[in-house]
């Protein structure tokens, strides 16, 4: 059995603290142990204060990694000194191994399509058992469903966006509950393409979020999420309200 990790408290959520995110998550999906990751940073913290429902899918979750530069640098004020996990990076580190059944939701039409075709000349045999755009009608809504229940996926990529993909997560698991389900956010626009990371020196910076507002300007008022979130954060170190070494169920 895959070992519980130490949760730490960032502004009231949590994070989990492993050395390998990759090997722990891949254990469990070798043992067939569902499995829903959040990708936390800054601004889905910050979301959290305002969306009840969304802070209960994040404390809910049996992995939190800590995506955010905003939220490793608030760890390391605590002297938790531990790697920033992207997201993305954490999927990467699944396909590329290329031994569970994948499918691929979320993205514009096309877009899932592409991220699939390009992951599986990238590593052959790489079984993607599906894909689904996330313009979905109703009616494509019920198709995907049926999809999911019957092909069964081990590991299910979702690309809705903050909140939309953790609600999602939540409320569809029972259709694969062995899986491992990922909110990848816009990771399927990078793969496809469509869009670019930013250069490795702007995120050892953790300037990735100016690059990101640069590519993308009509974001600017979702990053006024970054200096709320610090201001937060230094209220949180001064009153000591973070707790370190709790322990899954």
């Amino acid at each position: 059995m895959s070992k519980a990790p130490k949760l730490f408290s960032v502004l009231g959520l949590p994070v989990h603290l492993i050395d390998d995110y990759s090997g722990w998550l891949r254990s469990r999906l070798k043992q067939g142990i569902g499995t829903h990751v959040v990708t936390l940073n800054a601004e889905m913290a910050m979301q959290a204060e305002r969306n009840a429902a969304l802070a209960k899918v994040i404390r809910q979750a049996e992995l939190a990694i800590p995506d955010g530069a905003g939220v490793v640098l608030y760890l390391r004020l605590f002297r938790q000194r531990i790697k920033r996990c992207p997201g993305i990076e954490l999927a990467e580190s699944l396909l590329s191994e290329g031994k569970a059944r994948v499918f691929l939701y979320g993205g514009a039409p096309g877009v899932a399509e592409a991220a699939a075709a390009v992951w599986q000349q990238q590593v052959p045999g790489l079984n993607i058992v599906g894909t689904q755009h996330g313009y979905t009608s109703p009616a494509e809504v019920e198709e995907l469903q049926q999809k999911i229940k019957q092909l069964q996926p081990q590991l299910i990529l979702v690309g809705l966006g903050v909140p939309r993909q953790e609600l999602w997560i939540a409320q569809h698991r029972y259709l694969s509950p062995q899986a491992t389900w990922i909110g990848v956010g816009g990771s399927f626009d990078i793969w496809a393409g469509v869009k670019s990371r930013a250069p490795a020196w702007l995120a050892d910076n953790h300037l990735e979020w100016l690059y990101r507002l640069y590519q993308e300007p009509w974001r600017w008022r979702r990053m006024l999420a970054l200096p709320k979130f610090a201001w937060k954060a230094l209220i949180y170190r001064l009153t000591q309200r973070s707790q370190i070494g709790q322990q899954l169920p």
